[in-house]
């Protein structure tokens, strides 16, 4: 069977960016080629938010530009041409029913990925798009600083235009080998220090093993040194055996690796009691105490926290949990007031990229333009999703910057 080597378009990698591209492109009459390195479609795609894949969420574009940080506003053009309204029409078009259970994060009706991997598939398939599973693109052809096509482990294909869709380095069983990076810092473009970002943190401290499993709902976090004191981070967390999980770490992950990189380690204060403040704590222990003199501190501590993670704190204190608010000393139950207003824990490490669910850093946005997502550099290349230097929180916002950068490469202006 001869293989059509010759096409308008040639994307690279089949994330939400890169099929998204490919279909805007092929309505547009053009004709696609569609490059996998791996034997399957949309690998990530498919583990995203557990498998439940968390699309969008119903922010206005400014408010969803701030909390990508300094850079959101490159965003501006992609997203008004293709916001999560637009998003969820897109959907509804290829025939995946959306909704917004807590009013925010935007999700597939049948809450599987499988359901808008199966869509955008057939939506491919009904467009003549050319997909090649199991090619990976060894480097980019060029003459003149214009594209001319590409070089893969198995051929060579031509096109005037190549969209790069290779995403990040985070989870590198899905595919996320930094291929884009390479493949772009060869024609010129700067990769930015690449970090991971949105996993699980290690602590110093082994007491939160006895803890684990406990959610612990709007804690607020901060870093604990002078020069960071403004990074904050309020939401869930979750004890793990060595160390924490849970939203509000996966989202300050991506501020704490750089921070592990300079220091080593990072110290931060965790409020587990709902922003209770000690004077607040001191008052909640006296009404306790009020309603009933014998009351065991462990009971008090319960009303306010698990059982598991109370103890551990009367440990640190040097508090006999059995003990009645008489029998304990003043300086310990002033220690266990402060830790219940500010716990300290120290993060040491986390397991790089093999558990990052994406990367902080890419290709320098400096050179690309936001109006079109065509390199500066280069005549005919194009950069969509995480393969550039944008990352943004838990609850879609990654998801949605992929398929609206996707969506603008993909018509090629």
């Amino acid at each position: 069977m001869n293989i059509q080597t010759d096409f308008d378009l040639i994307v690279v990698g089949s994330g939400a960016a890169g099929i998204i591209a490919a279909i805007v492109a092929a309505r547009e009459g053009k004709s696609v080629l569609l490059l996998e390195k791996l034997s399957q479609l949309a690998s990530k795609l498919k583990a995203t938010g557990g498998g439940r894949c968390n699309l969008t969420n119903t922010l206005s574009n400014e408010d969803f530009m701030a909390k990508f940080g300094r850079d959101g506003r490159f965003m501006q053009d992609a997203l008004k041409a293709f916001d999560h309204k637009a998003l969820v029409n897109f959907f509804s078009e290829i025939g995946v029913a959306t909704h917004a259970p807590d009013g925010f994060r935007i999700f597939p009706t049948s809450h599987s990925s499988v359901t808008i991997i199966t869509a955008l598939q057939e939506e491919m398939q009904r467009l003549g798009v050319t997909l090649l599973l199991g090619q990976k693109v060894e480097e980019l052809l060029h003459e003149d600083g214009k594209i001319t096509g590409l070089k893969t482990n198995k051929q060579n294909f031509t096109s005037p235009k190549v969209v790069l869709a290779t995403g990040g380095l985070g989870y590198p069983v899905l595919g996320a080998e930094g291929d884009g990076f390479t493949i772009a810092n060869k024609l010129g473009h700067k990769v930015t220090e690449l970090f991971p970002a949105m996993m699980p943190l290690r602590t110093k401290e082994t007491w939160v093993a006895n803890c684990r499993a406990d959610t612990i709902a709007k804690v607020e976090l901060r870093v604990d040194l002078k020069k960071y004191k403004k990074l904050r981070a309020k939401g869930d967390l979750i004890f793990t055996k060595n160390g924490l999980r849970g939203p509000v770490i996966l989202d300050f992950a991506r501020e704490v690796t750089p921070l592990l990189e300079k220091y080593g380690e990072v110290p931060l204060l965790l409020n587990m009691t709902k922003g209770m403040n000690e004077e607040q704590i001191s008052q909640h222990f006296k009404s306790e105490i009020s309603k009933n003199p014998q009351v065991k501190m462990i009971e008090i501590l319960s009303t306010l926290l698990p059982e598991a993670l109370s103890l551990e704190l009367c440990n640190i204190a040097h508090v006999n949990p059995e003990a009645t608010n008489k029998e304990i000393e003043g300086k310990n139950k002033a220690h266990l007031t402060q830790l219940l207003a500010w716990t300290p824990l120290t993060i040491t490490g986390h397991d790089g990229f093999k558990m990052a669910m994406i990367t902080r850093g890419g290709i320098n946005l400096k050179e690309i333009d936001p109006k079109t997502m065509q390199s500066k550099i280069i005549e005919g290349l194009y950069f969509c999703g995480e393969i550039m230097n944008l990352d943004g929180p838990c609850g879609g916002y990654n998801l949605q910057w992929s398929f609206a950068s996707g969506a603008l490469a993909g018509k090629l202006l």
